[in-house]
């Protein structure tokens, strides 16, 4: 355990999509971790309309274990709208959220635990990202955007290894419920006076499963919510108090 740190309770939270091949293995590592460190934790698996046996190995895994903790999407909502029910669920202090692709290693948690000593928002920027070059000019060219058009600044917006004071998510309100979703939360949470520390992480290539960031209705579906979004987003007010 970080004896120093501030963070002493996690919700740690997983949006699954068809991930029946990874989510027993990643859950299982999660909860390794988190009992090395000692913290009081939860764990909440958001299964956003998987059509494969995900939803099925959650309730197996929450029957197992009762820090665990189940949410089914039927229809599926999208990237957004699991990461909405993720925090929006979260009961612990401090939440950490990492997608079930298992492209992190999630040891390197403890890496994140001290920034939150001095930020509200602790984002992990991939370190040699494991993806194809053009998945990663992609997510550059985003990057670029998102930043200019929604006015703030990070490294690796979209990076799926961020650590977050859950009392934001009661300041903030989130409406996307795609892509987007990372770039709104550091935007909304930015404007309204939250502070923003970030390390690098290592990166892992995906080993089962398949990527749905690179589809083009999920690419398509971002612009049109960052056009919808974006004077609602800049228009975020500061937090009181």
């Amino acid at each position: 355990m970080l004896g120093n740190s501030v963070v002493k309770e996690l919700t740690v939270f997983f949006p699954f999509y068809n991930e029946e091949e990874n989510i027993e293995k990643l859950v299982a590592r999660a909860v390794e971790v988190l009992e090395k460190l000692e913290l009081d934790y939860e764990i909440i698996l958001v299964n956003d309309g998987s059509r494969d046996r995900t939803g099925a190995i959650a309730d197996v895994l929450a029957r197992e274990n009762p820090r665990i903790k189940v949410i089914h999407h039927d229809p599926n909502r999208g990237y957004g709208g699991a990461l909405q029910s993720g925090f929006g669920s979260a009961t612990k202090e401090w939440v950490f959220y990492t997608d079930g692709d298992g492209q992190f290693d999630l040891n390197q948690l403890e890496l994140l635990l001290p920034l939150a000593e001095k930020y509200d928002i602790v984002n992990g920027y991939r370190l040699n990202r494991q993806d194809s070059i053009i998945r990663k000019i992609n997510a550059a060219c985003w990057g670029w955007l998102v930043k200019i058009l929604l006015r703030f600044q990070a490294r690796d917006v979209d990076s799926a290894f961020k650590l977050y004071r859950r009392e934001i998510f009661d300041h903030i309100e989130m409406k996307s419920t795609g892509a987007l979703i990372d770039a709104e939360i550091l935007a909304r949470a930015r404007r309204a006076g939250y502070t923003l520390g970030e390390i690098g992480v290592r990166h892992l290539p995906r080993t089962a499963g398949e990527q749905t960031g690179a589809n083009i209705k999920v690419i398509l579906r971002a612009f049109k919510e960052l056009r919808q979004l974006r004077r609602d987003i800049l228009n975020t007010p500061a937090r009181h108090g």
